[in-house]
């Protein structure tokens, strides 16, 4: 159940980061891989917010603190993941820059509930299965 409720908690960040990288690259016309790592930033923080409130508890292995650290970190990974699918479908040539963020940000999706469910927010149940 968790999972469909973090999809609509994923597709709001996810709204936020495709919006904010359309206007940086189409219209402010900005380095695709810049406004890609800022707009993944700051949808990693809404995604997070939003999260604690309907989907995972905060707080229940780690600080608050550590814990946002945490989803920085894997987060980090997850855009390691964005950047390698915009650049490789941009560079070769596959897609146009909107088919390549919403491939890059549908890649990132699935790791991200994983790392976060299993690792970050996993409760104690969670840590034994």
């Amino acid at each position: 159940m968790k999972i469909i409720i973090y999809f609509f908690v994923g597709g709001a960040a996810a709204a936020v980061d495709i919006g904010l990288f359309y206007l940086g690259v189409s219209v402010l016309h900005w380095n695709y891989l810049i406004v890609g790592t800022c707009s993944f930033a700051l949808a990693t923080l809404v995604n997070y917010v939003i999260s604690v409130r309907v989907v995972f508890q905060s707080g229940v292995r780690f600080s608050k603190h550590h814990e946002l650290a945490l989803i920085f970190v894997v987060s980090g990974a997850g855009l390691l993941l964005n950047q390698a699918i915009l650049y490789f479908c941009i560079s070769q040539r596959i897609t146009g820059l909107l088919v390549a963020k919403l491939a890059a940000t549908g890649g990132v999706f699935l790791w991200n509930y994983f790392m976060r469910s299993r690792i970050v927010f996993a409760e104690e149940h969670d840590l034994r299965a």
